[in-house]
């Protein structure tokens, strides 16, 4: 069993501590239930409930001053859920998550808000934050016993940019990817990771796991803030960015 976390590309070390308290939470769901999407969207709960992280009650506001998140859930048997420009709610993660038993895998705006209270979510005024973040999405990554991998992240955007903007977050292949091989997560300039495919694009060239890591962040000029992190279903665990970028890893 093993689960990574990222507390968002562009954040200091401040915020480590939260960065650990998500892992040992996913960790301590991890060990209970040897299920991977529960540890890994528990550990993302954390750093959503956390004010300091860009994602969940943190989220920084767009031009018109309200929050919107995007968020993602992805498991190695081929399901996965994505939200997108999700508004007042404080949890996206859960929301995303529910979409994993749906025959639609993203809803974006009003159909995510609907689906939201559908599935019995309440709406809270979430008030964000004012901070310029340069840090972006949080996320985990989880393995079970078994092998089965899960990923998770939420976000709440860039500070300012306009409402509707989508980010690689809830986008496969750019912000996450999933399969029976392995579980990939990306963090930072949005709009960056998007064009480079990302996750798919290390996916591809991930039999050696740390290098490819390693390839991926170099596919961004120094400049533009990224990470990623993933673990493989041969053991294989890690995360790297170009920036500081809180981590913790927790295996047995």
């Amino acid at each position: 069993m093993k689960i990574i976390c990222h507390g968002g590309a562009g954040h200091t070390p401040k915020v480590q501590d939260g960065v650990d308290k998500a892992a040992e939470e996913g960790w301590k769901i991890l060990k209970e239930t040897d299920n991977p999407t529960l540890a890994a969207t528990a550990a993302t709960i954390i750093m959503e409930d956390d004010f300091r992280f860009n994602a969940g009650t943190g989220s920084c506001l767009r031009d018109d001053g309200r929050v919107q998140n995007d968020a993602a859930v992805a498991t190695s048997d081929g399901r996965m859920g994505a939200i997108t420009n999700l508004q007042d709610f404080k949890n996206p993660v859960l929301v995303a998550r529910e979409l994993l038993d749906e025959f639609v895998t993203m809803l974006a705006g009003e159909g995510a808000i609907e689906f939201a209270l559908k599935k019995g979510f309440k709406q809270t005024k979430v008030k964000g934050s004012e901070k310029g973040w340069t840090g972006d999405t949080v996320g985990a990554v989880a393995q079970s016993s078994d092998g089965k991998i899960a990923v998770a992240s939420s976000t709440g955007g860039v500070r300012g940019r306009p409402v509707g903007r989508v980010g690689d977050t809830p986008l496969w292949g750019s912000g996450f990817y999933c399969d029976e091989s392995i579980g990939i997560l990306a963090t930072g300039v949005g709009e960056a990771i998007t064009e480079q495919l990302m996750c798919y694009r290390v996916y591809q060239h991930s039999k050696n796991l740390e290098k490819a890591l390693e390839w991926g962040v170099k596919l961004l000029p120094k400049d533009t803030g990224v990470g990623i992190i993933a673990i493989r279903n041969d053991g294989q665990i890690y995360g790297t960015s170009n920036t500081s970028m809180p981590l913790k890893i927790i295996e047995d």
